[in-house]
């Protein structure tokens, strides 16, 4: 692609570094708008600049990519609120042996979970819990904590709803669901051993030296703090969680309602409305007396166990709704409209007003659609950008030594796609890199361009590893475990750093073996 007018060229990256400020310090000093707004000022200033057209920022906004994320973000939800993720956390403490088996087990759960349900996700649902059990069991939080995020990361690689940059990555190059996985799958399993390797190296003599002895019934305790912890504010809730005292009370409040309520229906009154022995003067026999309180406790009992058998079957119906979103996305069926159709369906399973559900926010998930506001922006962006020629200049230069078809030419690709990921942000690097990257692995053969798209994806991907601040789910870890009630711990930049960069290098070099188109 030609450069563009020098003005052109010098507004457009005006434009697009500001984007980038904002994206990369949400709250500098002289502008503190955070990431939504810096995304939506670099695509003004992008018409504005007259970069692109009004015409051409509209057709610049990936509606698919829109909807999947929307959709996954909904079935994300109602999966919290049928406890799906305190199964998970049970899952982790049942038959726990120790902190280096708690340590495998987060790394194997939190993986699989990510690539079902995105790395963000089972981080916010997740941190917490593993601190309780750290804490219950004198284990230090670090190890654990770095596993969660690491893995989290690694596992999201693995299909196209993992993570925001494997949404774009799938949709722009056609690959459908299985492909991505197969292409993948491997190399996510093959990353999570060695990350955990890498983990048991770090910090075995740390969790030796603790009192390492069978952590079940601890974790298991702190797994039922964890869900009160987690649920949803009766506002945002439409449905009532069991398995818990909590849940079990409110339960049994709404049915004892519902019990006094239908006494015009011939049902049973409540006992402050019932005629009162002593204060009404009436004589009853201590057998009747026994009989209607019998009768009364029973079908406030039925109630209970009415409520309880609904919850039940909506919890069944959530998991079936999102099992056949995933054997649609196995079959090759279009990812965006499968996402959507899932989310509506469980919003009519819900048979409430959707819009508590979809407005106000829970203790841990959120449709969040600051989100898909800034994705908007960046789309703008970046295609702004793209069109003033710079992208395109640069990537000219490298071309000839960032062949797929060489090991030499691997290496120096992915190295350029950590390093962008880390400095520009993963998303952003996919939007500027991926279209050019495949068009030059076309002209070897389509399979090299599904390979160049599966490099893109895993290298973009584990590159988050490498700082706190390379992926969103790092920075949730971190904010999640400082804010924690009475055990926060503080994960430094530093500490993470240390372990990140090893990690990240080790991880992307061997899972690249096992990347196949």
């Amino acid at each position: 692609m030609a450069m563009e007018a020098p003005l052109k060229v010098a507004l457009g990256t005006v434009a697009f570094v500001v984007f980038w400020i904002l994206a990369v310090f949400p709250a500098v000093p002289c502008l503190p708008i955070g990431r939504t707004a810096g995304s939506l000022l670099g695509a003004l200033l992008m018409v504005i600049f007259r970069v692109i057209s009004p015409e051409e920022a509209y057709n610049a906004i990936d509606l698919p990519i829109l909807g999947l994320l929307f959709g996954t973000m909904v079935v994300s939800v109602f999966l919290e609120k049928a406890d799906m993720f305190k199964y998970l956390g049970h899952l982790l403490s049942w038959k726990s042996r120790g902190g280096k088996d708690l340590l495998l087990r987060i790394c194997l759960v939190s993986a699989i979970a990510s690539a079902l349900f995105t790395n963000d996700t089972c981080c916010v649902v997740l941190t917490e819990f593993i601190l309780n059990i750290a804490r219950k069991n004198n284990l230090p939080p670090k190890p654990f904590l770095l596993a969660l995020a690491s893995s989290s990361n690694i596992g999201s690689a693995a299909t196209p709803i993992g993570n925001p940059q494997n949404l774009v990555i799938a949709l722009q190059s056609g690959m459908s669901f299985v492909e991505f996985l197969s292409g993948i799958g491997v190399a996510m399993l093959v990353g999570i051993l060695v990350n955990a390797a890498i983990l048991l190296c770090y910090f075995w003599r740390l969790l030796s030296a603790e009192k390492d002895e069978d952590v079940g019934s601890a974790a298991a305790a702190a797994a039922e703090v964890d869900v009160n912890l987690h649920r949803f504010s009766p506002a945002t809730m439409s449905h009532l969680n069991s398995k818990n005292s909590q849940a079990q009370s409110s339960i049994s409040g709404a049915a004892n309602l519902r019990c006094r309520t239908s006494s015009a229906d011939g049902g049973v009154t409540d006992s402050a409305m019932a005629p009162n022995p002593s204060r009404d003067g009436i004589c009853v026999s201590g057998d009747d007396g026994a009989s209607t309180t019998t009768k009364r406790e029973n079908e406030h009992e039925d109630c209970a166990e009415s409520t309880g058998w609904r919850t039940r079957l909506w919890k069944t119906c959530v998991y079936l709704v999102t099992v056949g979103m995933l054997i649609s996305l196995l079959l090759g069926l279009n990812m965006s409209w499968t996402a959507i159709t899932a989310a509506l369906a469980l919003v009519v399973l819900d048979f409430k007003d959707a819009l508590p559900c979809l407005e106000k926010r829970s203790l841990l998930l959120q449709i969040s659609y600051s989100l898909l506001i800034f994705f908007s922006g960046m789309f703008i962006t970046v295609t702004g950008f793209n069109k003033t020629g710079i992208p395109s200049a640069l990537w000219e230069f490298v071309e000839p030594y960032a062949q797929i078809d060489t090991v030499g030419g691997v290496a120096l690709l992915s190295l350029v796609i950590l390093l962008l990921s880390n400095v520009a942000s993963n998303v952003p690097t996919v939007l500027l890199l991926g279209a050019r990257v495949a068009a030059s692995a076309a002209m070897v053969s389509l399979a090299e361009e599904m390979r160049a798209w599966l490099i893109l994806a895993w290298v973009s991907t584990v590159a988050g590893n490498l700082s706190l601040l390379g992926s969103a789910a790092n920075l949730i870890v971190c904010e999640q475990a400082r804010k924690a009630k009475s055990f926060g711990y503080n994960l430094s930049f530093l500490g993470h750093l240390v372990f990140g960069i090893p990690s990240t290098l080790i991880v992307t070099a061997i899972g690249l073996v096992f990347v196949r188109s």
